[in-house]
Parts: structure tokens; C-alpha cells; sequence
């Protein structure tokens, strides 16, 4: 029995929901998976704040329809197909989904999309590379520390330079 109007009308809904509040989406080939690899999947992907859903092509081609920031995702549209919806840290979305890639090897990536563009393999690839938020922003506290204690010791090297230079003038002086 298939789905109500209703019922693809609300899965259509809760797709452009999904879509709005997403940064990235990946398409996935899920071919051969099996439900609780499946499970395994959305459980990695719950941690780095992204979601798996597996849907008709048609209902998704609905949900981006009119949708300039997602329209291109409809070239991927084809085959048996779970859609990954990232947002915050991308990286880590996209690290997870490699990671199940890489133990299973079952899954394939179709492709990507991030701000209206069509990600290619090494561009998706590139990604999941990126340090962390976390890390980024320890390499930046990390820098301006070290900036700070560079203009501190500079700032402190100016009087004792200036009482080093008197100290000097002195003794010269006294001779």
C-alpha cells in the first residue's frame, strides 16, 4: 500500500525543514546496507549534530523544488538514495559518514552540495579534513597568546633597556 497525499505532503514538509536549518547535504548510495548499519549511521551522524533520512527521489525533488540554495541536488537524484543533512560542524558531519564508509564498505557518496554548489569527491574529501571548530579555535587562542607574550616582553623590555642605558651612562659617566 503507498503513501497517502498527506503523508507525502508532511515528508515533504519535514524535508524542507531539514533543508532550511541544513549547511550541507551529501547524497549516499545505501544500497546493501542493512538496518542496523543503517541505525550505526544516523547513531554517528546524531553526535555531530547532522541527520540520515532515506526518502523517494521524488518526494526530495519536491522538497528542493523553488529552492535556488538546493536545486542543484536534483542532478543526484537518481538510484537508491539516503540524504545526509549537515549543520554547525560540517567536518565532523562529513569525517562520520567517512568513517562508516571506510568499516562497512558498503555505502558510497553520490556527491555533495554546500551553499548552492555541487561538491566534488576531493572537495568533499577536503572537508572532512578541516580541524574542528574546537581545534580551530585553540589554534587561534594559542596565537593570540603567543602574540600577547611577545608585545608583554616587548613592553617590558623597554624600561629595563632605558635603566640599562642610564645604569651604562652612569658608570660612564663617573670615569
Amino acid at each position: 500500500m503507498g503513501r497517502t497525499l498527506e503523508s507525502k505532503q508532511q515528508i515533504v514538509g519535514e524535508l524542507k525543514e531539514l533543508l532550511a536549518e541544513s549547511e550541507l547535504a551529501l547524497v549516499l548510495d545505501y544500497k546493501g546496507l542493512s538496518i542496523k548499519e543503517m541505525s550505526d549511521l544516523r547513531d554517528r551522524l546524531r553526535a555531530g549534530n547532522a541527520v540520515c533520512k532515506v526518502t523517494k527521489n521524488t518526494l526530495m525533488r519536491r522538497a528542493i523544488d523553488g529552492d535556488n540554495a538546493w536545486s542543484n541536488l536534483d542532478s543526484l537524484l537518481t538510484g537508491t538514495n539516503a540524504f545526509v543533512l549537515i549543520k554547525g560542524d560540517v567536518g565532523a558531519g562529513v569525517k562520520a559518514v567517512q568513517a562508516f564508509q571506510k568499516e562497512t564498505k558498503k555505502s558510497e557518496t553520490k556527491g555533495g552540495l554546500f551553499e548552492g554548489k555541487l561538491l566534488s569527491q576531493d572537495e568533499i574529501k577536503a572537508i572532512a579534513d578541516l580541524p574542528s571548530k574546537e581545534q580551530l579555535m585553540a589554534q587561534i587562542a594559542g596565537a593570540i597568546n603567543a602574540v600577547a607574550t611577545k608585545v608583554a616582553v616587548g613592553i617590558n623590555e623597554v624600561p629595563s633597556g632605558l635603566a640599562r642605558a642610564l645604569k651604562q651612562h652612569a658608570e660612564g659617566g663617573d670615569s
